[in-house]
């Protein structure tokens, strides 16, 4: 099984709930949390753009809430 390169996010504290990152290509990306190591979320770069800009923008907000 080949391994990657995990890069901590640098909005990460000390401690548990840390995100990590890896790109072992182009067209990969890897996400996983520092509590559940084994559990990784596969996406594309440009699937995770459009996440991180709909979050940006408040358009996810209504998912937190009852």
């Amino acid at each position: 099984m080949r391994t990657h390169h995990w890069q901590k996010s640098s909005y990460s504290s000390e401690g548990n709930a840390c995100l990590y990152i890896s790109a072992p290509d182009n067209a990969t990306i890897r996400l996983r949390e520092s509590d559940e190591p084994d559990t990784i979320l596969t996406t594309t770069p440009t699937a995770l753009d459009a996440l991180i800009r709909s979050t940006k923008a408040g358009r996810l907000d209504h998912l937190g809430t009852a």
